[in-house]
């Protein structure tokens, strides 16, 4: 039988987890979106032509790097409330 202590503790180390895989994610998503901005940024001033088809890239690319956020986001919540 599992004790008392033992519950609490797994409950913290889940919340825990969740923070850290959070504060990775969020991190993660705002190097990715600032990286992807300032490539799309240097596109553009190269070739001002270009700008549309650049600017649709990294509304899409933006959109996946988001989608990966979310998923962190839902890995998070899953990790407070089922553990």
């Amino acid at each position: 039988m599992i004790s008392v202590i033992g519950m609490l503790l797994a409950e913290a180390f889940a919340s825990l987890g969740a923070g850290i895989a959070m504060g990775a994610a969020g991190f993660g998503a705002a190097l990715g979106i600032g990286i992807a901005v300032a490539k799309a940024v240097e596109a553009i001033a190269r070739q001002p032509e270009a700008e549309k088809r650049v600017r649709t890239l990294l509304i899409l690319g933006i959109a996946f790097i988001e989608t990966i956020a979310i998923y962190a986001i839902l890995i998070c919540i899953l990790l407070i409330f089922v553990a």
